[in-house]
């Protein structure tokens, strides 16, 4: 199984890890403005850190479905003062960067990130899979079906799972063939996807490890849950983390999430519970 050397800390991906999610934005469909400003923001990070989170994800540009994008400037302004001060209190943190920008990716990097999150896998600024080489840092190459504003209009597919798998294993030889080392996948739950194209994404995960990297995984509070069960998005941690188990017992290896405890929680009970 694979290992990463990522800032201090090695990641041996026999085991699950938490990326927890900070939203350093007025509209995401999750904690929307309750981390805006930087205190807030930061105060938060130190949370999920204590809590247990393995890394923080930290993004300054909503992507919900209909979100509007924000311009890069903007972005930095939101999440470089964040970054700063997390690491200034908590110098070993592992923080990632959810930007499809290449200029603010440099940024955040420069700042002490890590991991570039990259929603478009690389494809909205493929200069980003440069700046990702430049500071030898890791990435996550997401799929998406569209652009945020507009993916959940209608999307299609004739074989989902299929899709999904090319386009991940073509970005990640994309991403290979710039130098970068420290690859992850994620299938984009939710990202130009109506709801039974997450479920049959979901039932076979697994088969995306044949693409060779360690499989992360964003279910929080999404969308398909309210459907199946009718909740509201802040009554859907529970169904979440029942979500997140099955995910990691198909494959996944890092659980992004909003709520930090249920998921460190569902970690260790799984990391021993494979590893006995």
């Amino acid at each position: 199984m694979m290992k990463y050397k990522i800032g201090k800390r090695e990641f041996d991906f026999n085991f699950a890890y938490v990326m927890a999610i900070l939203n350093v934005t007025p509209d995401s469909f999750s904690d929307s403005g309750k981390y805006l400003d930087k205190d807030s923001a930061v105060n938060q990070a130190i949370k999920m850190i204590e809590e247990g989170a393995d890394i923080i994800d930290v993004g300054g540009e909503s992507t919900r479905p209909g979100s509007e994008p924000v311009d890069e400037d903007e972005e930095i302004r939101r999440v470089i003062p964040v970054i700063r001060e997390v690491l200034s209190q908590k110098p070993d943190a592992v923080i990632s960067i959810d930007t499809t920008k290449a200029n603010v990716a440099k940024e955040a990097l420069a700042n002490g990130a890590l991991i570039v999150n990259d929603i478009s896998g690389g494809t909205f600024e493929p200069e980003i899979l440069n700046v990702v080489n430049e500071f030898n840092a890791a990435i996550v190459l997401m799929h998406i079906k569209g652009k945020p504003k507009t993916m959940q209009d209608s999307p299609e597919y004739l074989d989902v799972v299929k899709e999904v798998y090319e386009f991940l294993s073509t970005q990640s030889q994309v991403a290979k063939q710039k130098g970068i080392e420290k690859i992850f996948i994620d299938p984009g739950i939710g990202f130009g996807k109506k709801l039974e194209h997450n479920l049959k994404l979901l039932d076979r995960l697994e088969e995306l490890k044949l693409i060779g990297y360690p499989i992360l995984i964003g279910l929080s509070r999404k969308s398909l849950i309210g459907n199946i069960l009718d909740l509201p998005v802040d009554k859907r941690d529970d169904a979440s983390n029942a979500l997140n188990a099955f995910a990691l017992s198909k494959g996944a290896r890092i659980i992004r999430t909003h709520n930090v405890k249920q998921a460190v929680e569902t970690c260790k009970l799984f990391n021993r519970i494979i590893n006995n």
